[in-house]
Order: C-alpha cells, then sequence, then structure tokens
C-alpha cells in the first residue's frame, strides 16, 4: 500500500534537487527535496494543502524572523520570542499544524544561522515552493488511483458491519450476551477506518483535479464521497443497536424471532454492498442491486415485530430501521426516497411510504 507514495516520494525529492540546482541555479538547495517529502509523505490526503502550509509556513517564518533580528539581534530570549510570534501568527491565520511547525522552524533559521537580510532566507522560500511545485508535478504524472484505496477501505468497513450484524444475530437467538459483546467492540473500533476513508476520499479528490489520467473518475468518486456521510451513520446507529442488544439478553427481554430473521436478512444486504463497493463499473452487484436487496429487508420491518414487546426490543427495531435507511443511502437513495421504503409505523407519517 505504501510503494507508490514512497516512489512518488523518492520522484518527487530527486526532482526538486535537479530544479533546484540546475535550472533556478542555487548552490545547495537542501530544503527543496525536503519540501517535496514533506508535502507528499505517505498519507494520500489533503497534499495540495500540505504544500500550500509548507510554502505559507516558511515565507511566515523568514518574514517574521527576518524582520526581528535586524532589530533585535539574535540570542536565547530572541529566540523564544521569534518562534512564539511566528507560530502565533500562522496560528491567527487558522492554519494547519505544518504550517506552524514550518512557520517556527524557519524562524529559528533566521535566528541563528542567516544573518539579518541575507539572500538565503530568499533562497529557502524558494526551495520551498520548488519542492511544494515539483511534488504535485510528481501526483499529476505517477498519479495513484483516486477511487482504488478509498473502494477497498470501503469495503473493508461494510465487511466488519457485515460481522457485526451477524454476531447480534447469533447472540439474540442464542440469548447470549457474549458474540453480542465482542460484535459492539468491533463496531466500536470502526471509527478509524471511517476517518480514513475520509481521508482517502480528499486525495482522490485531488488526483482527480490534479491528473488529466483520471478526470473521468470524478463522477464514481462524486458517488462514493456522497456514500462516506450515511455509511459513518449507518455504523453509529450500529454501535445503539449492538448496545441495546446487549441489554436485551441480560434482561431477558422476550424478542419476536421475525425480527431477529430481519437483523440476518440486512447482515445478507450488507454484503451485497461490499461487493457493490468492490465491483468495477458495469459488473453486478451494482447500486440498483445493493438497493433492490435492501428494499426487500425494509418492507419487512413493520410494526408488528413489535407488538407488545419490551422497551430494549422496541428500540432494536426502531435502530434496524434507522440503519436500514443510512444503507439504502449507501446504495444511492435521497433521504426521503430511502425512507419512503419502510412500513409506516403512525397513521400519517411525514413520508408517505411506497405502494
Amino acid at each position: 500500500m505504501s510503494a507508490l507514495p514512497i516512489l512518488q516520494c523518492a520522484v518527487a525529492a530527486a526532482g526538486a534537487w535537479w530544479v533546484a540546482t540546475e535550472i533556478i541555479g542555487h548552490a545547495s538547495p537542501f530544503f527543496a527535496p525536503i519540501a517535496a517529502v514533506v508535502s507528499l509523505g505517505l498519507s494520500l490526503g489533503a497534499r495540495l494543502r500540505r504544500s500550500v502550509e509548507l510554502v505559507a509556513g516558511v515565507t511566515i517564518g523568514i518574514g517574521v524572523g527576518d524582520l526581528l533580528i535586524a532589530a533585535i539581534g539574535t540570542g536565547t530570549w530572541q529566540i523564544a520570542l521569534v518562534v512564539g510570534l511566528a507560530m502565533s501568527a500562522a496560528v491567527l491565520l487558522n492554519s494547519g499544524p505544518i504550517f506552524s511547525m514550518q512557520a517556527a522552524s524557519s524562524a529559528v533559521l533566521v535566528a541563528t544561522l542567516l544573518p539579518p537580510g541575507d539572500s538565503a532566507g530568499v533562497d529557502r522560500m524558494v526551495d520551498a515552493l520548488t519542492g511544494g511545485l515539483v511534488g504535485i508535478a510528481v501526483v499529476a504524472v505517477i498519479p495513484t488511483h483516486p477511487i482504488g484505496r478509498a473502494r477497498k477501505q470501503a469495503a473493508n468497513i461494510l465487511g466488519t458491519a457485515t460481522e457485526v450484524l451477524r454476531m447480534v444475530a447469533d447472540g439474540l437467538v442464542s440469548n447470549d450476551d457474549k458474540p453480542i459483546e465482542e460484535a459492539l467492540q468491533k463496531a466500536r473500533a470502526t471509527q478509524g477506518s471511517i476517518d480514513s476513508l475520509r481521508a482517502q476520499l480528499a486525495g482522490g479528490r485531488e488526483i482527480s483535479r490534479i491528473s488529466p489520467l483520471y478526470w473521468n473518475t470524478r463522477g464514481r468518486l462524486d458517488r462514493l464521497s456522497a456514500a462516506a456521510d450515511p455509511l459513518d451513520n449507518a455504523l453509529r446507529n450500529m454501535r445503539v443497536l449492538a448496545r441495546r442488544s446487549l441489554t436485551l439478553v441480560r434482561d431477558d427481554e422476550i424478542l419476536n424471532p421475525r425480527l431477529v430473521d430481519q437483523v440476518e436478512k440486512l447482515a445478507h444486504a450488507v454484503e451485497t454492498l461490499r461487493q457493490m463497493a468492490l465491483a468495477d463499473p458495469g459488473q453486478q452487484p451494482d447500486q440498483a442491486e445493493a438497493a433492490r436487496v435492501l428494499r426487500s429487508v425494509a418492507s419487512g420491518l413493520k410494526p408488528e415485530l413489535v407488538e407488545n414487546a419490551g422497551l430494549s426490543a422496541t428500540v432494536v427495531f426502531a435502530q434496524v430501521r434507522s440503519l436500514t435507511v443510512d444503507l439504502l443511502r449507501v446504495a444511492g437513495l435521497e433521504r426521503i426516497s430511502a425512507i419512503a421504503t419502510l412500513p409506516p409505523t403512525v397513521e400519517n407519517p411525514a413520508y408517505p411510504p411506497e405502494l
């Protein structure tokens, strides 16, 4: 997974050094390859932002340091003052961590090594800009696939969701809290994967804008990006479902077996969604097929499943319905259309059900 980002960093470092020495004419532009590597890194998300923050941080740090050191000289307290003011300026500009750190390190450089007004400070800014631009160029010429990693990450998340639902169903059938406890732990551990998916989607959007090779992937990337929030909501609802199922089993509350069947059917539907995430354009299952399977689950979620039921069973029923709506949105439905697939639980629902 890291092979291509490592290759990009290596090529960008060498390219930045060559541009800075052979084209710009700097004698020892050490910061150009450093800037290229920092702006790219192994993380595929927000590379453009990292490049901008790096160049801006260097500019702020050298600017603040040059002005102050020329007036107050160098020394221990001068370093503290220059670093504090440079980082404060970066924070006030609502910057990210790279901006602040580069502002601080550049200010230290001016305060300790570069005489006030020395052209080396300007050269460092040019090298930073060179490294950032070369890094962006390398991403355009040697791009990662803007969707591939995000699709695999989404599929992994949906695979975990399938396991969670199956373990919850197993625990409800056997009236055993152990599988449900394990399911809850798995569901709680998915937030990092959701955050990683968002970062990969951000990186994919950058690549689809920078690289002409992948301009045609923007539509697919938009569809996958639209599924990120519903997928996050689905995992959150799944955690609530697992917690309430745990309470239901421990309280030995009576549960309609048909509701457990719906949980098992929902696990099967999530597996269809996982396969959809991995399918290439034109392959099955597609969004329409995934939505068809989920609609079948939704049609069985009728209020009669919790007639005369206790509180926990009612909450489980409500969570399964909410979870189904979230998953239908992952399959491409709008929220109102997803809600309309559910049988009504009141006489006059806000969104009339599908006929």
